[in-house]
């Protein structure tokens, strides 16, 4: 039984109850449709025609490879991941389809996949180009043909992700169809590195959901996830060099193997999406002292890792090592954000080692990320920072690092105009725990804002969007990725004055709903796109197309 409240004394004035019945009666929610005139493909390819015929698709559809990468294991397992996403509802028999006399002939029936480099690696740059075409034959031809094109294996599974969006199931015939056809579309990123940070210092996340938000990555070709994988609140990683360091864990049952590790760098492999390791130094590391308490500048005051000793670049040097074996991608980052060097200058025998060597603590700390980053380029990576160290010692860094922007705008053009590459995450668009940020700020943030010299925005590698975890765990995290993950990747595959020019909310708005009902069918949980804070729940009954 519901327990008796009094019912409150609401006066509601009369104008708002009789919007409310209108819109009731005018609005009920009922047969919502698209805009036709839009292209419902996220994010958007760089050049595409349709016409106005509909096909079906058979989903017995099988798959037909050539060209030197045709046969590679990476574009088989693609076609038979996307082949169960676009089927899974059309089983290709209903006993009622057969009652209407309904026959089994399919337009489409097979795919035909060309990729001509045998290459498998995956760095930066890979060439994702691809090409789509759903058209006749020929001329005359009643036989329809789906071909891709692509030079790489990742290309064609950029282009197996378009293919994939273009099959629609029709509750009608129970079958999945391809509407607008023909198709010819030709596709490429406009930057080569479109990021997406995972934060599992702050909150573990079990490795069968970071596999999960990898796989949502794919459905934005995003190609990069930044694995920031410890922080000051917990060492999960296993490192064999120094096996105490997960000691820092938060518990025995939240660590990463290396194994772990190396599932999801494969898995995200299989995806087109390189992984990231960050290893935040000389900052953000109390978590290390768990294991290895001399890391400590002393047992009251815990961070920065001790710049004095050897032995704490022993240990950065092991950790490097000992990854370097797990993670293949060129990029490694060092992080060096946030840095509060009080306890190098309060420990004594910090102190005395700054006096012996005529350091200030920000001569320390420029030493430390430099020292950092030797380890790094000697294990044959490039080194990323966050921008403080730009912002303090950038005549000194090495001229191969990456600025990792976050602080603020406008620093992207400094970065490149100092000749260094840059990565843009300005946090006040492209912080995803902000959740007071809407859609159309993070659709709208450019990451060439600044920078008119062509020389100059080739510098500029791309962008990321960052799930800081301090409040998202397993059970929020997705929710809180999606959809606003999907409006930055648009920013960076689709071309520039494709996606800004004209009313956002006629041209994008539509498409960005579209593909949140999309990632909700295929089982990620997406926020709706227009909420005042995000991931949150609807605020009322309504179409997930409208919400």
């Amino acid at each position: 039984m519901s327990p008796n409240f009094p019912k409150p004394h609401l006066k509601i004035p009369k104008i708002l109850l009789l919007f409310f019945c209108i819109s009731q009666i005018v609005a009920p929610g009922f047969a919502f449709e698209l805009d036709e005139s839009l292209t419902f493909i996220w994010p958007l390819p760089a050049e595409f025609s349709s016409g106005n015929e509909t096909l079906s698709v058979d989903p017995s559809i099988t798959l037909t490879v050539s060209g030197n990468g045709g046969n590679s294991v990476v574009v088989s397992e693609a076609f038979d991941r996307y082949k169960r996403v676009i089927f899974k509802r059309a089983s290709g028999f209903s006993i009622f389809g057969k009652f209407r006399g309904r026959g089994s002939v399919y337009d489409i029936s097979e795919l035909t996949v060309i990729v001509h480099s045998e290459s498998e690696e995956l760095q930066l740059g890979v060439d994702e180009s691809y090409s789509l075409t759903v058209a006749k034959r020929d001329a005359q031809s009643i036989v329809w043909e789906a071909t891709i094109e692509a030079n790489t294996v990742y290309g064609a599974l950029r282009g197996l992700e378009t293919f994939s969006q273009l099959c629609v199931f029709d509750y009608g015939t129970k079958s999945v169809q391809i509407y607008k056809a023909p198709w010819y579309i030709q596709d490429k990123p406009r930057f080569a590195y479109r990021g997406l940070l995972l934060d599992t210092s702050r909150h573990y996340l079990p490795t069968e959901v970071i596999k999960q938000i990898i796989e949502s990555m794919s459905y934005a070709k995003l190609n990069v996830l930044h694995w920031h994988i410890i922080d000051e609140q917990s060492f999960p990683l296993e490192v064999p060099t120094y096996p105490n360091l997960w000691k820092g864990a938060y518990s025995k049952w939240e660590r990463y193997t290396v194994e772990d590790a190396q599932e999801v760098v494969s898995f995200a492999k299989m995806r087109g999406i390189n992984v990231m390791a960050e290893v935040d130094v000389p900052g953000h590391a109390e978590s290390w002292g768990a294991g290895y308490p001399d890391l400590w500048p002393s047992s009251s005051c815990r961070e920065p890792l001790d710049v004095s000793k050897n032995f704490t670049f022993d240990v950065i040097s092991g950790i490097l090592a000992d990854i370097r074996k797990i993670f293949p991608f060129e990029l490694f980052h060092l992080g060096g954000d946030e840095v509060n060097t009080d306890c190098w200058s309060s420990t004594p025998h910090v102190k005395k080692w700054l006096g012996d060597h005529s350091m200030t603590t920000k001569d320390a700390y420029q030493y430390f990320v430099l020292r950092a980053q030797e380890i790094a380029i000697s294990q044959n990576w490039t080194p990323v920072n966050w921008e403080e160290t730009f912002n303090n010692f950038a005549a000194n860094l090495n001229p191969r690092t990456v600025v990792h922007n976050w602080l603020g705008p406008g620093v992207c053009p400094k970065v490149v105009a100092n000749g260094f590459r840059c990565i843009f995450s300005n946090q006040g668009v492209w912080y995803l725990d902000h959740l007071d940020v809407h859609w159309d700020q993070v659709y709208t943030a450019e990451p060439l804002e600044g920078i008119n010299d062509v020389s100059k925005q080739e510098l500029v590698l791309g962008g990321q969007v960052c799930m800081w975890g301090e409040t998202a765990d397993t059970s929020a995290v997705q929710e809180t990725i999606w959809p606003r993950a999907a409006a930055a990747a648009e920013r960076l595959w689709s071309r520039r004055e494709a996606i800004s020019t004209g009313n956002i909310t006629l041209t994008a708005l539509p498409r960005l709903h579209y593909f949140r009902c999309l990632l909700n069918r295929r089982g990620v949980q997406a926020a709706p796109v227009t909420n005042k804070y995000a991931r949150r729940p609807p605020r009322g009954p309504g179409s997930c197309y409208g919400q």
